[in-house]
């Protein structure tokens, strides 16, 4: 009965424990860090601001129109005569319009089409970014908390050492050097594991802070695996050319110096302007005791034509045509930089995936003679020092094992970001 007692008050602390943590699955942390990471919200802001530029009014398709009106009043004084007073109240309303200068208009548009565009894909860039930061910060903290089990696993055979080597001092089969030995292995081991809880606390903050949230404890649900992942080289640069996010942006920041060409050959063209308004006014003078009033309609077409300008205009085309040459030649090398990177991180990526399985491998043998050694210690068939050396052994292994998984995913999620699919996969 005391032991079902002991049962349930354990499974109670446990269940109070795990209420106080939230579940957070990978795909939670994601939508929340989409939801509430702080560069992800500047760079949603800027967007909304080239959205907001991108109208036909930033372009100038539309004509202004101001409203004035003033009231004016004056004590006139008038030397030998009688003095009077003078008011006046007069308003206007004038409208300028420019109707035509070289497609300028239909230019600035497209111009403010593109930089919004640029600005999606900035967007673009910063939410692939996210994803992939919190990704890894997710599988970093698993990576920490599982490396503390391992500490902690370690550092529990290590007391079970220590407490036998004190035993059998105690009964005269082992002297106190042994016990020294093994209570510096196991006063080095809880060095280990308190160091490591630091590690997870501050990956689990790190995590928290690119989902930008605070104050709140998490458990982390899903499982620390690397999934099986199959690729073609040529499929990935064939994704990566069509996706890719930064190479968008070249293609968009090429358009805009195309763009700037056909601007500069705008500049030749004359330009008609329209002006147009309408005034009135209200005048009064003590000496008449009555008002007067006057309007006047007016409104003018202006059409302009550049002679010369010292050169101005030719100079601006031939740097535009320059620009667009230098922008040709940096989509090129960007083409071929990516083309190399995709390849370095490819072979890298199977690279790590066979270190993976030879990762696998080593642990399971390590795990295996960490056993037959502790069967051995505790029939005295070897001594504390080889006993030692082989959980030294499995320690490394096993840390190994979790690097391996770590550096795997870390790979995988930076080719699905390079092939513009890394939003895709965690849909």
């Amino acid at each position: 009965m005391h032991k079902i007692y002991i049962s349930l008050i354990l499974f109670l602390v446990l269940g109070l424990s795990l209420k106080a943590q939230q579940q957070l699955l990978l795909a939670d942390a994601i939508a929340k860090g989409l939801d509430n990471n702080y560069s992800v919200k500047i760079v949603k802001n800027n967007q909304r601001i080239s959205e907001i530029n991108n109208s036909w009014g930033a372009a100038g398709a539309y004509p202004y129109i101001d409203f004035s009106i003033e009231d004016n009043n004056a004590y006139n004084v008038v030397d030998g005569g009688d003095n009077y007073n003078r008011y006046t109240l007069s308003s206007g309303v004038s409208l300028c319009w420019t109707v035509f200068n070289g497609f300028a208009v239909r230019i600035n548009k497209k111009r403010f089409e593109e930089l919004e565009e640029l600005s999606k894909q900035n967007t673009a860039v910063m939410i692939e970014s996210t994803i992939q930061s919190i990704v890894l910060a997710y599988f970093d903290a698993l990576l920490q908390k599982d490396k503390l089990e391992v500490a902690k696993e370690v550092m529990k055979l290590s007391e079970d050492r220590f407490v036998r080597e004190e035993e059998s001092r105690k009964l005269g089969s082992a002297v106190t050097y042994d016990v020294l030995q093994a209570k510096n292995a196991y006063l080095s081991d809880q060095s280990s594991y308190l160091l490591q809880e630091v590690n997870y606390k501050n990956a689990l903050r790190d995590l928290t802070f690119l989902m930008g949230e605070k104050g709140t404890e998490y458990f982390l649900a899903d499982s620390f695996e690397a999934k099986e992942n199959v690729y073609e080289l040529a499929d990935l640069e064939a994704q990566m050319m069509a996706n890719n996010k930064s190479l968008q942006n070249q293609y968009v920041n090429q358009r805009l110096l195309e763009n700037a060409i056909v601007m500069a050959k705008s500049a030749y063209s004359p330009s008609l302007a329209l002006r147009a308004g309408a005034n009135g006014s209200s005048i009064y003078t003590s000496t008449s005791d009555a008002w007067s009033k006057s309007a006047n309609l007016y409104g003018a077409l202006t059409l302009n034509y550049n002679l010369f300008s010292g050169g101005s205009r030719k100079r601006a085309m031939a740097i535009a045509r320059i620009d667009e040459e230098i922008g040709t030649v940096e989509l090129e090398e960007k083409k071929h930089e990516l083309s190399n990177s995709l390849a370095n991180l490819y072979e890298l990526f199977m690279v790590r995936k066979q270190l993976l399985a030879v990762a696998e491998d080593n642990l399971e043998a390590a795990r295996l003679n960490l056993q037959i050694s502790k069967e051995k210690f505790e029939t005295g068939a070897i001594n504390s020092f080889n006993y030692r050396d082989v959980q030294n052994i499995y320690l490394n292994a096993s840390q190994y094992k979790l690097e391996a998984i770590y550096n795997y995913i870390d790979t995988h999620h930076a080719l699905l970001r390079m092939v513009g699919s890394i939003v895709q996969y965690h849909e």
